[in-house]
């Protein structure tokens, strides 16, 4: 066990954080005129609080899909040695605006969208981002006098780059991100604290209802948090070591994640903290096959690499000129050795001895992280197992719920399998290829729980040509249930035959 380390400790998550930083950022086929590249930042967001509670205050969950105004972390902190110092560096996007303006006869410049100069090169106007990061240098001893508070926000500024051939100039802008982090901490036995870490965007947008792409100029994009310290380590909330079980379920994460980074340890500690906006497994790595990144959600680097292989040179052209990031990959792609190209086709790093089953019923191996597609069940939170993992981790844990046949309530209308709902995507926070599906009618497949013990419910969308096929292997769209009007509710599920899954869920407590 160490005591501890400093700043440099930051630096063994350094490719996972990055991973994190540009996460989303722009997307296969790299180009400015695919649509999914123009509904970006959809990750970590803080926007100005009047903008993100324009319609009513914002949802908490524990990933950060959703817009919000603040991020808070809270995790559990073991002390090591006296005057103990706790580092929080926080790391985000701040969008820039790249704006190509023509040379005129005049000497004057007017904004166009894009522009090609004598040397054949092609430049558009397009959204960058700039990354910021802020570290704060606290001890302990102050985090629980009240917390300590610093600022993180980042300045406006204007670049001007000219164009060859005097053909223009790219002018590239940033307005003022104004944010804070607060930093406390509070005991909960000997040596062990709980630390609070919470960053909010404190602008103020002129227009609350202005759109949200106006919005995003004063928000911080991608928002994470890494946190270290010297005579301190930290505890996994996924997997705590014996005893701690309780502390950890007493943590309470807004729009973020936190698991322990750094060198691997297998005593359910770590010596660094990675608090992302999307959700990861205890000490997280790149692929050491992947040879870069490619900024696309649980990125598939072999299919990605042969997809931007083939891409016409028009595309390509494109591509380069919609981001300078986009011509790092491209460049990447295009010289990748066959070797590197080869080693992308798959690596087999699980493997373990099977183990033998202590009863004919119940297995004695537990697996020590999820899988991405568990999801906890207050049900299941009612009634924690003797070990201290949660239940929903275990054989048995999702007892008494029936996706098929459970039901929620949408507008005093019972929804569930086999109801006809109408789309209505959230108007922040929402991923870009729900947007596309606003006012679409769909059928319900399944009522189905998150990690963070929310309802959503995967339909398919009615017209579908493949919605049979996407029901057979269990493909579809998910959808909060405030994100959904239902339609024809004589033709819903019968309220007495499933009864809604909060009374179950309550009466299950109850018992």
């Amino acid at each position: 066990m160490t005591d501890g380390v400093g700043p440099e400790a930051f630096d063994q998550v350094g490719a996972v954080a990055d991973a994190v930083l540009y996460e989303g950022y722009l997307l296969y086929p790299y180009r400015r005129s695919s649509p999914k590249n123009r509904v970006r930042w959809q990750f970590g967001v803080l926007l100005p609080r009047a903008w993100a509670e324009r319609d009513g205050p914002v949802e908490p969950g524990i990933a950060g899909s959703a817009d919000s105004w603040y991020q808070r972390t809270e995790c559990l902190l073991r002390v090591l040695r006296a005057n103990a110092v706790v580092r929080v560096r926080v790391r985000y996007l701040q969008m820039r605006d790249k704006q190509v303006e023509a040379a005129g006869g005049d000497g004057r410049h007017r904004p166009v969208a894009s522009l090609r100069s004598a040397d054949g090169a092609a430049h558009l106007s397009f959204e960058e981002a700039v990354p910021r990061e802020t570290e704060l240098v606290l001890p302990l001893r102050d985090l629980l006098r009240g917390g300590r508070t610093g600022e993180v926000g980042a300045p406006a500024g204007t670049e001007y780059e000219p164009l060859p051939s005097d053909a223009g100039r790219t002018v590239r802008r940033c307005r003022e991100v104004r944010a804070r982090t607060t930093v406390a901490a509070e005991p909960l036995a000997p040596d062990l604290y709980r630390l609070r870490v919470r960053t909010e965007n404190t602008g103020e947008l002129p227009d609350p209802r202005a759109p949200r792409g106006e919005a995003l100029r004063q928000a911080l994009i991608a928002t994470h948090t890494l946190v270290g310290g010297d005579g301190v380590e930290f505890v996994s909330l996924i997997d705590p070591p014996e005893g701690l079980a309780e502390h950890a379920r007493g943590c309470r994460n807004a729009f973020t994640f936190p698991v322990l980074g750094g060198a691997p340890r297998t005593d359910g500690t770590g010596a660094v903290l990675l608090s992302a906006p999307i959700i990861l497994p205890d000490f997280p790595q790149v692929a050491p096959e992947s040879p870069g990144d490619l900024h696309d959600a649980a990125e598939i680097d072999e299919i990605l690499t042969l997809r931007t292989m083939l891409l016409t040179e028009e595309e390509k052209a494109e591509a380069r000129a919609t981001d300078t990031r986009a011509a790092q990959i491209l460049d990447r792609v295009e010289t990748l050795p066959q070797e590197v190209l080869a080693g992308l086709h798959g690596a087999i790093r699980s493997l373990a001895p099977a183990q033998i089953p202590a009863s004919p019923t119940r297995p004695t191996a537990t697996p020590t992280h999820p899988p991405a597609t568990t999801a906890p069940t207050p049900a299941a939170r009612a009634h924690p197992p003797a070990s201290g993992r949660p239940a929903w981790w275990q054989e048995g844990g999702e007892e008494g719920l029936s996706p098929t046949t459970d039901s929620v309530l949408v507008g005093g209308v019972p929804v569930g399998s086999g109801s006809r709902v109408r789309l209505c995507p959230r108007g922040r926070g929402t991923d870009a290829q729900d947007m596309f599906l606003a006012g679409r009618t769909a059928q319900v497949a399944a009522v189905l729980h998150d990690v963070d013990g929310s309802v959503h419910l995967a339909v398919t969308v009615d017209g579908d040509p493949a919605a049979d096929l996407h029901g057979w292997y269990g493909r579809f769209h998910y959808f909060r249930p405030a994100e959904l009007e239902p339609l024809a509710p004589a033709d819903g599920p019968d309220p007495a035959a499933r009864q809604p899954l909060g009374d179950r869920l309550q009466r299950r407590a109850q018992t």
